[in-house]
């Protein structure tokens, strides 16, 4: 992926990335919570890093 353009400020492909896996980590986040999967977690924060760290690391591979 190139730099990208955002008002004539360019900025490294990871930036884009990190949004698009911001927003796919939102959809996944409110949907285990629908199905009451933080009730059987220890340490929600915790899923919830490597979650998102498992979406970036997918997204960035593809």
């Amino acid at each position: 992926m190139a730099e990208l353009d955002v008002a004539g400020i360019f900025m490294a492909p990871i930036v884009g990335y990190v949004a698009v896996t911001l927003v796919l980590f939102l959809l996944l986040r409110g949907l285990l919570a629908y199905l009451g999967f933080w009730r059987i977690v220890w340490h929600p924060a915790l899923v919830e890093a490597a979650l998102f760290s498992i979406l970036l690391s997918g997204l960035v591979l593809l």
